[in-house]
């Protein structure tokens, strides 16, 4: 069977950008966030229900939702960002079906990347061998979101606030790696790391994922 690792890590943590490296050395990527914005195009129900719940304003001069306008309703808001989840619908069937079908449709020796920012939190590592968290230090996030995306002190402060520290998610990860460097470090540390983990995989020495007993003592007990 194929390798299913899921990636996540918060913002400016480079999930991204690792997972442009694992696709360079073979790997088969999917972002859920991506998937999820599929799932409120035009004409779809999550559209009606997301304008039914935030107004016009949300929905661009191109007739599909402004993601950047409706973040800003719902980032450091957690009613907020409930109530969009909500509208959106059944996330974790869309993403888990993804990975479902990776096992059908991939080789034997090749590998799955589901990358999302609440890999842990969502319940997705049932579906994945592997959780793979990305982390920087709080300073470093904010100085990447005021270089990269243009971000204030204060818009940064508040976009990293609403995410989960990382410190948060290690015990639910598998591996955990420091992103406080440069690009080349980057690179250097996971294509180091996916060379042993594909290497024991293939050998039968990957040990069960820690997600599995993490996921039974925190996940929603109905």
């Amino acid at each position: 069977m194929p390798l299913v690792i899921g990636i996540t890590g918060a913002i400016a943590s480079g999930k991204s950008t690792a997972c442009q490296i694992l696709e360079s050395l073979g790997g088969t990527h999917c972002d859920a966030d991506k998937l999820v914005h599929r799932m409120y195009d035009p004409g779809k129900p999550a559209f009606h229900r997301i304008v039914e719940s935030f107004g016009d304003e949300v929905v661009g001069t191109d007739g599909f939702i402004d993601r950047k306008q409706l973040g800003s309703k719902v980032f450091g808001n957690p009613e907020k960002m409930s109530e969009l989840t909500t509208a959106i619908g059944d996330i974790k069937a869309e993403v888990s079906g993804v990975m479902k079908e990776w096992r059908n449709t991939l080789g034997l020796h090749e590998v799955g990347l589901m990358e999302a920012v609440n890999f842990i939190e969502a319940g997705y590592g049932i579906y994945s061998d592997i959780t793979w968290l990305f982390a920087v230090d709080d300073e470093m996030a904010i100085k990447r979101l005021k270089e990269r995306n243009n971000f204030s002190e204060e818009e940064a402060t508040q976009r990293l606030s609403s995410q989960k520290k990382w410190q948060d998610r290690a015990p639910a990860s598998d591996i955990v790696t420091m992103n406080n460097g440069s690009l080349e470090k980057l690179k250097e540390s996971v294509t180091k790391q996916y060379g042993e983990l594909t290497d024991n995989y293939s050998k039968g020495l990957l040990p069960p994922s820690k997600y599995i007993n993490w996921w039974e003592k925190h996940s929603p007990k109905d």
